[in-house]
Formats: structure tokens, sequence, C-alpha cells
């Protein structure tokens, strides 16, 4: 049995982040709108109702296509897509066939855990066109019955093709991951995976492939189309299982032909719906009431404004301001931290430079420090107060707490006026109250005491009162003096210095 590698390709329905639906001024609503509130004669395909363009629509198109590297043609225009179902209205869906808004892009990702050649990937796009989504099917099991809610009939949708470059399911996952921040961070989309505004077709079959990696064959067997994935977990597994429900059919010498499947998430499994349709069963011909769409002057507009796409936010975090790729990575992931991350670190330079003794420049300070300065921002940016603000409900970083505030919490940290312990008492007190951390320190007592004589005393009542332990680290047990250490933190309510605090119990145990 030859080894079969999965080829994939992915189609992604965006929802575009517009005021209006596609071809009527009605509200782009979300599903928590009450049923068939945001509808009129367009959207729910009345006769002689006639379709007029959202120009906003075609603009995000257009920002997303550069943003993806895609060729963007001076002249588009809209086709019928002729099908029957109970959620299109007219019986057809205005989308693009053979002159799309953008072709022949690309996306670059780095795959988690991968190994060369793998490690890094371009994902070339076959296409990205704009169309009108179809309404809503609700299945009544009490009543046997089926609604249709026309709400999201018409709502702006961008769909992005890509070629059958991916070669497993987390490349697919994280190719997915990528754009979605990118439709973000570019403001074409919210691109929310758990309320429907990205959803994910997975194209896969399976290549037998010798010893070499060279495909046995010349063409590639027909694709399963695994349909209306709305999670990333939900990529991942249904590519999984069907990597390996194809493989038992080629085991038992069956090539698994062309179909469209569905996913059930409880059992874990994919199910057949129907078979594939080509594209001649769309009977697809031009759309008479659009005319062609001229958008040379809308590229180029968007071209000279194009935001910073994700890949080049990580970067530039890296790079300028030193932060690890782990960091920069959830800066770039989650909204508004990387603003705030920069604002932060260009905060704490000016801070640093007023304390500094020789009344350095900011610029000088962080260029000396930036790796130390860089993963301490990040670990606490990162970890203590992400984790607190989850705990917290809060969404947003300066929405408790301004970039000053935080920089001037890392001076106290850096400078050693707070150890790490208290420092973690004060930052939530900061989320609280809102208050600047130098205030709060003094009301609260949070301050580190330096004074040895203290320390001293401290250290010898914890090795009076614990002469077991004393007696691990005279026999070699050295890994005992960090239980130490902490006995002595706690004894001093956090405001001991951690350093000093080791030195004196390793001075008094002779070690």
């Amino acid at each position: 049995m030859p080894t079969l590698l999965p080829i994939i390709g992915l189609e992604i329905h965006v929802r575009l982040k517009t005021q209006s639906k596609m071809f009527c001024r009605c509200a782009n609503v979300d599903d928590s709108a009450l049923p068939n509130t945001a509808i009129c004669p367009i959207c729910t395909g009345q006769p002689g109702a006639l379709p007029a363009l959202n120009a906003e629509a075609v603009r995000l198109g257009v920002r997303l296509g550069l943003a993806l590297h895609c060729r963007i043609p001076d002249v588009s225009h809209f086709d019928r897509k002729n099908y029957f179902y109970p959620d299109l209205p007219k019986g057809y869906q205005i989308s693009q066939y053979d002159h799309p808004l953008a072709e022949e892009g690309f996306l670059d990702i780095d795959v988690p855990g991968g190994v060369a050649p793998r490690a890094s990937i371009r994902v070339h796009l076959e296409r990205a066109h704009l169309e009108e989504d179809a309404a809503k099917n609700i299945h009544d099991k009490a009543t046997d019955s089926t609604l249709v809610d026309f709400n999201r009939g018409g709502t702006p949708l961008v769909e992005i093709v890509t070629k059958p470059d991916l070669r497993s399911p987390i490349e697919a996952k994280t190719f997915l991951q990528e754009l979605q921040a990118i439709l973000r961070a570019v403001g074409s989309s919210d691109a929310d995976m758990e309320k429907g505004f990205m959803r994910c077709d997975a194209n896969i079959s399976l290549l037998p492939i010798d010893e070499q990696n060279l495909p046995l064959q010349s063409d590639l067997n027909p694709k399963t189309e695994v349909k209306n994935l709305n999670s990333f977990k939900a990529v991942e597994r249904a590519l999984a299982y069907e990597i390996k429900r194809q493989g038992v059919m080629h085991a038992e010498g069956k090539i698994p032909q062309g179909a469209t499947r569905g996913w059930d998430e409880n059992k874990g499994e994919t199910f057949e719906q129907r078979l594939k349709e080509t594209n001649a069963d769309y009977r697809y011909f031009p759309e008479p009431d659009l005319p062609p769409l001229f958008v040379s002057a809308i590229r180029e507009e968007e071209a000279a404004h194009l935001p910073e796409v994700p890949s080049e936010t990580r970067r530039r975090l890296m790079n300028e301001w030193g932060f690890s790729e782990s960091d920069a990575q959830f800066f770039v992931s989650h909204e508004g931290w990387a603003n705030f991350a920069e604002t932060v670190m260009g905060e704490l330079g000016q801070w640093l430079a007023d304390t500094d003794k020789e009344k350095t420049s900011p610029g000088d300070v962080l260029a000396k420090e930036k790796a130390k300065l860089a993963k301490l921002a990040g670990g606490w940016l990162t970890s203590k107060l992400a984790g607190l603000m989850t705990a917290k409900d809060i969404l947003k970083p300066d929405e408790r707490i301004t970039p000053e505030n935080m920089a001037e919490f890392l001076t106290l940290l850096y400078r050693g006026t707070i150890a790490s312990a208290n420092g973690q008492k004060l930052l939530e007190l900061m989320l609280d109250t809102k208050a600047d951390p130098s205030h709060l320190l003094e009301e609260h007592n949070l301050g580190q005491n330096d004074d040895p004589k203290e320390l001293e005393a401290a250290v010898t009542r914890i090795i009076e009162q614990n002469p077991d332990q004393v007696a691990q680290v005279k026999a070699g047990k050295l890994g005992i003096l960090k239980w130490f250490v902490g006995g002595v933190m706690k004894a001093t309510e956090g405001k001991a210095n951690p350093e000093k605090a080791e030195a004196e119990v390793k001075k008094q145990l002779g070690v």
C-alpha cells in the first residue's frame, strides 16, 4: 500500500463589514436580530425588484484582495449562479464567475511544529469574488417543519478559493487563523466563525506517492467537499476524519468519488449529503441587471492606504521592540493588543529615561536594554494582565489600564521598587480602580523592603522554625533553597527582594 498524501483546498465565505446588504438598503444584521425584520422586495426576490450594488462592499473586497497579494483587474462583472433551494428566493444567486474581483494571490504561513520543508508554506489563491449570501433555514423538530429567516439573504460575502496547496489539517487551521487576522486587520470583516461571519468548505482527496514523495499518478483523485465548517477545531477534525475515512477506502481498492458531505460535531464524523455539483450544473450567465464593475480607481486608492497586515506587524514587534515570536503572535491575534503593547513600550522608555540618573533619552534606554525590557513587558502583558482580564471579563487592555500606567508599573518592577509577588497584587488593584500604580503602591504598602537587618532576621526565623528542611539542604538537596525563599516572601508579605532573600538563605545555611 503506497503512502497517501492529503491534497487540501479551501473555500472560505466571509461576511463583509458593511452597514447594508449587497444589493439593497436593508441592514446587514447578525443572527441576534428578530427573524425577517431586515428584508425588502429586493433581497426576498420579488418580481420586478432590481439590485443596486453596495459600493462599500466592493471597496472592502478590493482592500482584502490587495492584502492577499491578488491581482485586481480593471473590470469585473457579476453572474447568475442558478440552483434551487428553499433559502434562495430568486432561484439563483448573484455571484461572480469568470471575471472575479481579485485573482492569483497568495498567503504565506508558518506552521506550528512544522519541520522542513513544510515549516513555512505559501498557499496560492485562485480567486476572491463577491456574492450575496443565501437566507437561513431553521429546522423545527417540534412541528417537523422548516422555517426560513431571510435576514441573512442578500448580505455581502467575499468567497476566497485556495489552490490545493495544503497537506494537513494543521496547515488548513493555521491558514484560516492567519486569514482571519488579515480580515480583521484591514477592516473587511469581523470574521467571527462562531457567529457565521466566516465559514469554510474544505476540499480533500488523497494522492498515492512513492518513497521519494513523488506522485504515482498524473491526475488528482476526485475531491470530497465538507461543507459549512464553522470553527477552526471543526476544520481540523473534519479533515482528520476524512483522511482516515478515505484512507480505508483506498486500502479496500475503492477511490472516493466527488461528493458533498456535512460535519456532525457531536459524532465527530462527516456524512454524505449529495454528489458534488460542477460549474455546468449552475448554468452561469452574466447578470443582466448589473453593469460591468470598473475598479481601477478604487484599486489605486486602496493600495495607497492599505493597512499593515498581521505578518508585518509581528515582524515589526519583534525587530523594533524585541518581543519574542510567541508574544508578537499573541498581540496580533487579540484585538487592540498590538497597539497597546507598542504604546506601553514607548511610554516605558520615557519613564525609564525620566528616572535614569544619567538622563539618557528614551530611545537610548530601550536600545540598551531592549531584550530585557521586552521580556519583562511581554511576560506581564501576555500572562499576568491577560489572565486577570479573562478572569474579570475585560475585553480590551486599555479598558481599565492606560498604556502610561502600565509603563509606570513595569518601571517599578524594573527598578526593583516592587517585587513580583506584590506586583501581581498591584496589577489587580490597577484593573479594579483604574488608579496609577505609584499611588496604589503607597496606599497599600506594597513596596519592596530592602532593609538588610529585617531580611536577615526573617531568614533566621524561617531557618530556626524548619530544622527538617535545613537537614535536607545539608544533605545536598539544594532544591529546598527555593522553599526557604518562598517562606521568606510569605513572612515579609511579598516585600523582600527574592534574589537578596536567596542570597541570605545560602549565606546562613553555608551553601
